[in-house]
């Protein structure tokens, strides 16, 4: 089990196993806390459609980094 831990976590891909009662997939910590990001800003009401917005606005209509009051 280790081993297969220690490959998830060096090349960052899932690691699935199958049983007869059913599947199960690892993981790293990295991956894991990217969906729950993903899951997180999903809910969100119309982050999406902010995102996209934001994307096809020009530079030129952005305010400067110095400007942006956080």
């Amino acid at each position: 089990m280790f081993e297969l831990l220690e490959q998830t976590n060096k090349y960052n891909g899932p690691v699935n196993i199958s049983t007869k009662s059913g599947n199960a997939a690892i993981i790293s910590q990295e991956d894991h806390n990217g969906l729950m990001e993903t899951v997180y800003l999903s809910s969100i009401p119309q982050l999406r459609e902010k995102i996209v917005e934001g994307l096809s606005t020009s530079l030129d209509e952005c305010l400067p980094e110095n400007e942006v009051h956080w």
